[in-house]
């Protein structure tokens, strides 16, 4: 039974559709991307998921939990955490503050968060820092740590190349996959089709609300269809 199951799901905003009778899977230990054009969905899938939006049609179902009514903060509750593009932080609070807030309902804070800063090691140098005063990449580093101070089984993360330059974007991809490595399941949109297919295990192109491509990372990657709209192939 995959982790994660997106069943013909239809829904969007007010009573405007975006997404249309959109099926999907996550297996646990995957990393999966959603990629397309801006405007197909991709991030309205993850906020349909998370409970941000209401599902109108279909079922989805979340490590055997019937989710399609929750809120996001029973999702969190579930083993579920979101991070937001554009990296959505408290900027007048220092690092290690943000970090505590998002172990809001665990009691093993302490220990997560020497593994927070195990995997991110600047967030431990610059912990008493505002994180006003961080740089872009550091407060994507610092927006994933909170979330995965949760210690979550599914990570959702909308976009988190958003606004870096090339040498931080490989950074956090690089992170995104030693996050996998830990044992943490990925949902992943991104823009930048090469790089998100590159890391994952399988993907879904979107276009205009729907699910038009499913397949592995690596073999999309070579789709003619892919590379031509998506790749500059």
């Amino acid at each position: 039974m995959p982790l994660l199951s997106v069943d013909r799901v239809t829904s969007g905003y007010n009573k405007s559709a975006v997404l249309q009778n959109v099926s999907f899977h996550v297996d646990e230990g995957e990393i999966v991307s959603l990629i397309g054009p801006n405007g197909a969905g991709k991030s309205t899938a993850l906020k349909t998921v998370f409970g941000f939006l209401n599902v109108q049609h279909g079922n989805i179902v979340f490590d055997g939990n019937d989710i399609a009514k929750k809120k996001p903060h029973e999702m969190a509750k579930l083993g579920m955490c979101f991070v937001h593009q554009g990296r959505q932080i408290f900027r007048n609070m220092s690092v290690e503050e943000n970090l505590f807030l998002g172990a809001f309902s665990d009691r093993a804070s302490e220990k997560n968060i020497e593994n927070v800063y195990e995997m991110f090691p600047v967030l431990k140098k610059k912990r008493k820092d505002q994180a006003s005063t961080l740089s872009g990449g550091q407060q994507q580093q610092l927006a994933i740590g909170r979330a995965l101070m949760l210690k979550p089984k599914l990570l959702l993360l909308d976009e988190p190349s958003l606004g870096l330059d090339p040498k931080t974007v490989q950074l956090v991809f690089n992170k995104v996959r030693e996050i996998r490595k830990d044992g943490t399941t990925i949902l992943l949109v991104e823009q930048n089709a090469h790089m998100a297919l590159e890391i994952s295990d399988r993907a879904y192109v979107f276009e205009t609300g729907r699910v038009k491509l499913e397949g592995e990372g690596k073999k999309l990657l070579k789709n003619k269809h892919v590379q031509r709209l998506y790749l500059g192939g």
